[in-house]
């Protein structure tokens, strides 16, 4: 509550500012940039039984910075899979995505793909743009019930330390981690509300590899490297490990699906 207050009483002119000294640094012109990857594809065996795995985010998802499209987390997580499912793997992730524009672009075709699996992964580019914790908060929430009413089991990333990425002011780093951690645990009441939905844990020792540990990040000292996506890779894995547990049996009557 402290928190909230504080960021209430913040001028709008002073938000202002320091949103755009934030994308003034995410955009820096002096720093290389990468492509995004289109990570979609059918991975393993096509006589094993089907698993539909939609991602729905943002560049975490694309994975600008890493070396090689299966380095991205998200397509390491789908091949660990592939030992027990042929894999449709469904990328709608687009780089830069807020919660909004999931809804507005990716949800509809994530969706329509009729997933066994969801991972959502929006946070960040909503903490650093200044959108309203309630309205994120509003917005994740119309995003995991259309996919869990939809019958998708649903695996929530949230957020790690914002704070950490080098490419960020340094006097501003106490602001951005504070708002990634109320992003993340915003992240993590809307997966708890949701029998069926899963929080990975971002917090802990991911984001403490990343404090501690430069080559997680690409030489854009923003996206994550091929490193970090191991790391990703290994958390995210664990919570669709639970997730998956419940695909092929029933969850319990207002069991909490909540890691991390």
């Amino acid at each position: 509550m402290r928190l909230t207050r504080t960021w209430a009483l913040l001028p709008m002119a002073a938000l202002g500012s320091i949103v755009g000294q934030i994308l003034y640094a995410a955009h820096r012109p002096d720093l290389p940039s990468y492509d995004n990857y289109e990570t979609s594809g059918a991975l393993g065996d096509p006589g094993k039984p089907g698993l539909t795995l939609v991602a729905l985010g943002d560049s975490s998802i694309t994975a600008p910075g890493v070396s090689q499209v299966d380095d991205a987390w998200i397509r390491k997580v789908a091949h660990a899979l592939t030992d027990r499912y042929f894999v449709h793997l469904r990328a709608v992730a687009v780089g830069g995505s807020k919660a909004s524009d999931v809804i507005a672009d990716q949800l509809e075709p994530a969706l329509a793909a009729e997933p066994d699996l969801a991972i959502v992964s929006v946070a960040a580019n909503d903490a650093i743009r200044g959108v309203p914790v309630k309205r994120f908060e509003q917005e994740v929430e119309e995003i995991v019930q259309a996919l869990v009413e939809r019958g998708a089991r649903v695996v929530v990333v949230g957020v790690g330390d914002i704070g950490s990425v080098p490419r960020l002011p340094r006097f501003l780093r106490w602001y951005l981690s504070a708002r990634s951690a109320q992003f993340d645990r915003v992240s993590a009441d809307v997966a708890a509300r949701h029998v069926g939905a899963v929080k990975v844990d971002v917090r802990g020792d991911l984001s403490e590899a990343f404090r501690s540990d430069q080559m997680n990040f690409s030489g854009d000292r923003f996206h994550a490297s091929s490193y970090g996506h191991e790391h990703f890779a290994h958390h995210i894995s664990v919570a669709v490990e639970r997730a998956l547990l419940d695909i092929s049996g029933p969850v319990a009557s207002g069991e909490e699906e909540t890691v991390g």
